[in-house]
C-alpha cells in the first residue's frame, strides 16, 4: 500500500470523526430548539431567517471550495504563489462580503415578504434575519480558509467548522433562551464567527502571516457565476419548501425543517471521502489524467451510494422512532412527531439523488473553463420541484417534490459525465449501483418485518434492533452480488 493511501484514510477518518461530532451537536441544537420552542409561528419565523445561512453555506463554503481549491492547487505547484494569491484576493473579497452583509440586514423586511409572504409573525422573522445576516461575511471567510487548508492537506480545522458553528448556537440558546427564538438567531451569528476562528491558527501556520494587500486580483467571475447559479438553484429547493409551507398550518415549516435536518445527516457523511479527495480530483482533471479521474469518481459514487441507500432503508422503516427519540421532548408533541416522521420518510427517497449530485458536481467545476451544465441540471430539478410542490398536497407533497427534483438533477448530472471531458462509462457505475439498490430494497423489506415483530417494545429497542437487522441484510445482499467495488469497500471499512 502506498503512503498516500494511509494518509488519505487518516484524513477521511479525522474528517469523519469531526463531521460526526458536528452532526451530533447539530442534533443537540435541533433537540434544544424543539424542546424549548416546539413547532409554532415563532419557530417558523426563525426558520425563514435561517434561510440566509442556509443559502450562504452552500454558496460561500461549498461554492468557495469549487472556485478556490483548483486555484490554490495550481498556485501550490508554483512556489510562493499561494501567499500572493491570498494577498491579492482575501482583503478585497472580505470587503465585498461585508457590503453584502450590510445590504441583507437593511433589506430584511423586503426579503421576509418575498420569501414567506404568508408567515404569521413577519416582524420576528425580520429581527432574526438581521442577526443571521452576519453569516454572509463569516461563511465566506470560513469557506476561503477551508479551501486553502484542504489544498495544503490540512483537513482537521475545515472539518471542525460545524462543531464550532453548532456549539455557538447551543451556548447562546442555552444561556439566553428566555429571549425566545432571537437567541437562536444570535447563536447562529456567534457560531459563524467560530467557524473562522477555529481555522485561523492553522491558516496562519500553513501559509504564514498575511501579507500587505497587493494589487487586486479579480477572482474569475466567469468561473464563479456558474457555481453561484448552481448553488443558489440547489438551495432553491429550500426556498420552495418555505414559500409553500408558509401558507400551510402553523408549524409546517418547522416539521419540514426537522425532517430534512435528520435525513440529510447520512448524506453529509456519505460525502466525506469525496471531500477529502477533491484536491486530488482537481489536480487530475487539470493534468488531463482521465483514468485517475474516472476511477476516483467511480469509487466515490459507489461509496456514497452504499451509505445513503442503507440509511434510506433505516430512515423509511424507523422514522417514527428516530424522531420520537431525538425530538419529542418538552414543547415538541406527539402530533409533531407524526408529522415530521411522515415527511422524513418521503424526503429520504431523494437521498441517493442528493449524494450523486454532491459527488458528481465537483468534476464539472475543476476545469480551467467554466461550465453551466450543473446549473442547467439543477434548474431542471428546481422546475420539477416548483411544479409539484403545491400547497393542496401538504407537507408530504412538498417533500415528494423535493425528492423528485433532486433525483432528476442527479440523473442529468450523471449523464453529463459521459462527455469527452470525463468519459465515464455508465456501465462502471450502473452495475454496482443496481446491486446496491437491490440490497437497499431487501434491507428495507427485512426492516419492515423486524419492525412489525418488535411492536410494543420501547422505541430505543425497536430502533436499535431494526437498524441492526436492516444493516445486516444490506451488507449481506451487497456482498453476495460479488461486485468487486462493493466487496472491496466492505473489506476496507471493516479494517478501518
Amino acid at each position: 500500500m502506498t503512503t498516500a493511501a494511509p494518509a488519505g484514510l487518516r484524513a477521511a477518518s479525522l474528517t469523519a470523526v469531526l463531521v460526526g461530532l458536528g452532526s451530533m451537536l447539530g442534533f443537540g441544537r435541533d433537540l434544544l430548539l424543539a424542546r424549548t420552542f416546539g413547532a409554532d409561528s415563532a419557530t417558523d419565523a426563525f426558520l425563514v431567517a435561517w434561510m440566509i445561512p442556509e443559502t450562504s453555506a452552500p454558496l460561500l463554503i461549498e461554492g468557495m471550495a469549487f472556485l478556490m481549491v483548483p486555484l490554490f492547487s495550481r498556485a501550490a505547484e508554483r512556489a510562493g504563489d499561494v501567499r500572493n494569491l491570498v494577498a491579492a484576493t482575501l482583503p478585497h473579497m472580505s470587503v465585498a462580503l461585508l457590503g453584502l452583509t450590510a445590504l441583507t440586514a437593511a433589506g430584511a423586511p423586503w426579503l421576509v415578504a418575498l420569501l414567506a409572504p404568508g408567515i404569521a409573525d413577519p416582524e420576528l422573522a425580520v429581527r432574526c434575519m438581521r442577526l443571521t445576516s452576519v453569516t454572509i461575511l463569516m461563511f465566506g471567510m470560513a469557506g476561503y480558509l477551508s479551501a486553502a487548508l484542504r489544498t495544503h492537506h490540512a483537513f482537521g480545522p475545515p472539518a471542525a467548522i460545524s462543531v464550532a458553528y453548532n456549539l455557538g448556537i447551543i451556548a447562546v440558546l442555552w444561556v439566553f433562551q428566555d429571549h425566545g427564538v432571537s437567541a437562536a438567531a444570535a447563536g447562529v451569528a456567534l457560531g459563524a464567527v467560530g467557524m473562522v476562528l477555529i481555522q485561523a491558527p492553522a491558516f496562519v501556520k500553513r501559509l504564514g502571516r498575511p501579507r500587505r494587500p497587493t494589487r487586486r486580483m479579480l477572482l474569475p467571475l466567469g468561473a464563479f457565476l456558474p457555481i453561484a447559479a448552481y448553488t443558489l438553484e440547489r438551495q432553491g429547493q429550500v426556498f420552495v419548501e418555505r414559500f409553500a409551507g408558509s401558507s400551510l398550518a402553523e408549524g409546517s415549516i418547522s416539521h419540514l425543517n426537522y425532517a430534512q435536518k435528520i435525513a440529510q445527516v447520512p448524506m453529509i457523511l456519505s460525502l466525506i471521502v469525496a471531500t477529502v479527495t477533491f484536491p486530488h480530483l482537481a489536480r487530475a482533471i487539470t493534468a488531463g489524467d482521465g483514468p485517475t479521474v474516472r476511477r476516483r469518481l467511480t469509487d466515490d459514487l459507489v461509496t456514497a451510494a452504499a451509505t445513503v441507500l442503507l440509511a434510506t432503508a433505516v430512515l423509511v422503516v424507523c422514522a417514527p422512532e428516530i424522531v420520537r427519540l431525538l425530538l419529542q421532548h418538552g414543547a415538541f408533541t406527539d402530533a409533531d412527531t407524526e408529522a415530521t416522521a411522515l415527511i422524513m420518510r418521503v424526503y429520504s427517497l431523494g437521498l441517493l439523488g442528493q449524494a450523486v449530485v454532491g459527488v458528481v458536481c465537483r468534476a464539472f467545476f475543476c476545469g480551467t473553463r467554466p461550465t453551466w451544465y450543473p446549473a442547467l441540471a439543477m434548474a431542471a430539478g428546481l422546475a420539477t420541484t416548483i411544479a409539484l410542490a403545491t400547497p393542496p398536497w401538504g407537507t408530504t407533497g412538498i417533500a415528494a417534490a423535493n425528492a423528485a427534483g433532486i433525483t432528476l438533477s442527479a440523473a442529468i448530472l450523471f449523464a453529463g459525465l459521459r462527455g469527452p471531458a470525463i468519459g465515464l462509462s455508465v456501465r462502471s457505475v450502473a452495475r454496482p449501483a443496481a446491486c446496491l439498490l437491490l440490497a437497499g430494497a431487501l434491507a428495507a423489506t427485512a426492516g419492515w418485518g423486524t419492525h412489525s415483530l418488535l411492536a410494543g417494545l420501547p422505541p430505543a429497542a425497536v430502533l436499535a434492533l431494526t437498524a441492526a437487522a436492516t444493516a445486516a441484510v444490506f451488507c449481506a445482499a451487497a456482498a453476495l452480488t460479488g461486485t468487486e467495488e462493493i466487496t472491496t469497500m466492505i473489506r476496507i471499512r471493516g479494517r478501518a
